[in-house]
């Protein structure tokens, strides 16, 4: 194993951020390979991190630990098992491709490509520590880059959507502050390990400590998620974000909500979790159905997308709930799959808005003006974009659950863990997924079947370097689907589901 290479992972983009700011602001073709090489570079490590990691092997790997403020043990502490590592992947694949996506912005080129390799870095550091202290810093530095990203380079209402951001994970953060300054006066002698805290978290039970604690910990991973009622900034952030930070939020940053609530919710209080667990379980239906419901009502395709995002999550909090061995690995499959195809979405949303400069899903006789509808009806798309229609089916078949592709196998896995613990409420949970259908076949239809609209005749098919972006992220969804064992095999390389039934000896 090669020793601090989940430091150089995190350094990197942020060393790359340096010198982004270092070139001349008018050199944006050099700023645009410097932020390529940057990314690529981070996603060969994470590929040798893949193929390299221990998959017989259920503890920490590439373990870094080093004193940081030694008077409050607090340690500089990184490692990665084999959830985490799912997590690091996504987070450079994504960050490379969207880095491609982002070749379109042409607005202080040199301020967006320093935010955000800083934001990639953060990422990073996120699913790597293994203190709470530098899981908190990480966590937070996340914040800064994405509000200027969305604030500075997003659509008309930026500055509404960003701030609302802010305060919605800004809010979610002290509480879970609180959360973690609590478990640090609880434990003897006092760490921030959460390793350590494994143990001091089982201790104290389900005492009234406990279920403070989770709940301070839960606000601040569900505002991420997003889960209901710490939804609304979502919807916002996603049609304001420009399309590579869209990509980013949907496919890394509501990860960390859930990735959270594995590492620290689940394992470190186990008893709060069960007591809390049908409550976590209805939220999660409630996502389900409440998500498919509003993005069947919606007219913007990227709405559309932000909305199903919401609904798709809550199949992870569902399998979670159950603390079975389906639930947890179908949640964390969902995850990793809803990363892929969440980032697959946006960007297609992206392609058909820099050529039409919007994104309506209407039918012409929606609208009683004439001149109106011609401008925001699409129509008979496929004709005129065949390749660019293939893709858009497939991210649309892969996240409504079609058998083959990764989106099945999140969901089927999750409904089968719930299923053994809350019939009732998988039951109705399956209502997401026939609403998940007809969202994304209604848009498929009105925009790409039909007479098409003369307006758009002349319509550039998607280019190369836009495939460039999506393929990778079509491969491993087809990957994932026909191989699950890929992934599912590694996830139990963590000591937390080898140890699934032991935390959860009642399930």
């Amino acid at each position: 194993m090669v020793s601090n290479i989940l430091t150089l992972m995190w350094l990197i983009p942020i060393v790359g951020s340096v010198l982004v700011l270092l070139v001349p602001k008018n050199q944006t073709r050099s700023i645009k390979y410097l932020a390529a090489i940057v990314t690529g570079v981070t996603l060969l490590l994470a590929i040798w991190l893949f193929v390299d990691f221990d998959r017989s092997e259920p503890g920490m790997q590439y373990v870094e630990k080093v004193a940081w403020i030694g008077a409050f043990n607090i340690n500089y502490h990184l490692g990665i098992d084999g959830i985490s590592i799912w997590m690091v992947l996504l987070t450079a694949l994504l960050g490379f491709v969207a880095t491609f996506a982002s070749w379109s912005i042409d607005k202080a080129e040199k301020g967006y490509y320093a935010l955000y390799l800083l934001l990639v870095g953060a990422l990073f550091g996120v699913f790597s520590a293994l203190d709470f202290i530098l899981f908190f810093v990480f966590w937070e530095i996340t914040l800064l880059p994405m509000y200027f990203l969305i604030g500075v380079w997003g659509g008309p209402r930026r500055e509404y959507a960003a701030i609302k951001f802010f305060l919605y994970t800004l809010f979610g953060s002290v509480l879970m502050l609180l959360a973690i300054l609590a478990m640090y006066f609880k434990s003897d002698p006092h760490t921030f390990s959460m390793i350590e805290l494994q143990e001091t978290g089982r201790a104290i039970g389900t005492s009234n400590l406990a279920r403070l604690v989770w709940l301070g910990f839960f606000v601040g991973f569900a505002v991420k998620v997003p889960i209901f009622p710490f939804h609304t900034w979502l919807p916002d952030a996603h049609v304001e974000a420009p399309t590579p930070i869209s990509v980013i939020l949907a496919g890394v940053l509501l990860k960390m909500g859930t990735y959270g609530l594995i590492r620290v919710n689940l394992p470190i209080l186990p008893d709060a979790s069960l007591y809390f667990g049908t409550f976590l379980a209805v939220l999660g239906v409630i996502n389900i159905i409440y998500g498919s419901l509003c993005a069947l009502a919606q007219k913007d395709m990227k709405k559309l997308v932000a909305y199903s995002s919401i609904g798709h999550m809550g199949f992870v909090l569902l399998g979670l709930a159950s603390f079975t061995s389906a639930g947890v690995n179908g949640a964390i499959f969902q995850m990793l799959s809803h990363g892929l195809l969440s980032g697959m979405l946006f960007l297609v949303v992206g392609v058909l808005y820099e050529r039409a400069h919007h994104r309506y899903i209407v039918y012409p006789d929606d609208y009683e003006d004439p001149e109106l509808a011609g401008k925001l009806s699409f129509g008979g798309l496929g004709i005129q974009m065949p390749v660019y229609t293939g893709v858009v089916m497939f991210a649309f078949f892969g996240s409504l659950g079609l058998p083959g592709l990764s989106g099945f196998i999140g969901e089927m896995l999750s409904l089968l863990g719930a299923f053994q613990v809350y019939p009732l409420l998988t039951a109705l949970s399956v209502l997401g997924l026939i609403f998940g259908a007809a969202y994304f076949l209604w848009a498929l239809q009105r925009m790409f079947f039909g007479e098409p609209n003369p307006r758009y005749e002349g319509i550039r098919e998607i280019s190369a370097r836009e495939l460039v972006s999506l393929v990778p992220l079509l491969l491993m969804v087809l990957l994932l689907g026909i191989f699950p064992r890929i992934a599912i095999d590694m996830f139990h390389a963590s000591e937390f589901l080898q140890n699934l039934t032991t935390i959860f000896p009642n399930i």
